[in-house]
């Protein structure tokens, strides 16, 4: 009897550690997802053992080899979590741009403002609170859109990367990260094997030249590009892409506390350290 009863305990654990530890809660809903988030926030750096000089390694300097001449681009870094690529980039001696970050988890773009206070003030970096699946900016605004570590979370994975291919213009860049390893075995119907992802993103996106490089223990890195050409967007401040959730318009006014549409008049508020809560 007691031999089955923590046979049961140990498979209770096992379940819960699975259910909140390995899958992060995305089979519970997004609600918990992102309350895990929040919980972990100020850990999580600890956690995920960030270290700036392999993040620009393997980021950093490998995003300013594709921009090339670009020095300036304007990038839209989606699950940005605590900034962690936007301050990769901005070490970048050569980079003059400006990086658009957004996440769902308030804490983790809290903890990310504390870090990026300056470029925040000088307007290089923008934090917003908006979900993935809905992005407020115009077809084809960035020259080069990244989501790490996140897409296995989202509830809607394809939707999301369609939002990613659709704002980044024709013969920008894309930097998607796949779920590697034993963990991904135990994400069914979440996580894609590298063939799978390869064929997602070729045959039901359209992206040219999909190239996936060994990053992390958990994560390969994936590494495409839209379709066509045009002119770098380069950077621009955020009232002339922001689209008002309200009427579509690219009508948002900084005002005091926060932003409002000068079109339908719909008001976005902004907390004390510059973190723009964009959901309605």
């Amino acid at each position: 009897m007691l031999l089955l009863y923590l046979l049961l305990l140990g498979l209770i654990f096992s379940a819960l550690y699975w259910l909140i530890v390995t899958t992060e809660g995305v089979y519970l809903g997004r609600r918990v997802v992102i309350w895990l988030y929040d919980l972990f926030a100020q850990q999580y750096e600890h956690i995920k053992g960030y270290v700036p000089e392999i993040e620009s390694r393997f980021l950093g300097r490998p995003i300013m080899q594709l921009l090339g001449s670009n020095t300036a681009p304007l990038i839209l870094d989606v699950a940005t979590g605590t900034g962690r690529l936007p301050r990769t980039l901005l070490a970048q001696p050569a980079f003059q741009g400006t990086v658009i970050g957004i996440d769902l988890s308030q804490r983790m773009l809290h903890y990310g403002a504390a870090r990026l206070t300056e470029a925040m003030y000088y307007g290089r970096v923008h934090l917003m609170h908006i979900p993935a699946e809905n992005l407020p900016f115009p077809d084809a605004t960035f020259d080069l859109v990244s989501c790490l570590e996140a897409l296995e979370f989202m509830h809607q994975p394809r939707v999301v990367v369609a939002e990613l291919v659709r704002v980044t213009r024709p013969g920008g860049w894309l930097l998607l990260t796949n779920r590697c390893g034993t963990d991904a075995k135990l994400m069914p119907g979440k996580a894609w094997t590298p063939k799978q992802a390869r064929r997602i993103y070729t045959k039901e996106f359209g992206l040219m030249g999909v190239r996936i490089q060994p990053w992390q223990f958990d994560y390969d890195l994936v590494w495409a590009q839209k379709p066509g050409s045009s002119s770098p967007t380069r950077k621009r401040p955020l009232e002339e892409i922001w689209r008002c959730s309200r009427c579509a318009e690219i009508e948002m006014i900084a005002v005091e506390g926060g932003y409002i549409c000068g079109n339908c008049e719909q008001r976005v508020s902004t907390e004390k350290d510059g973190v723009i809560l964009a959901i309605p």
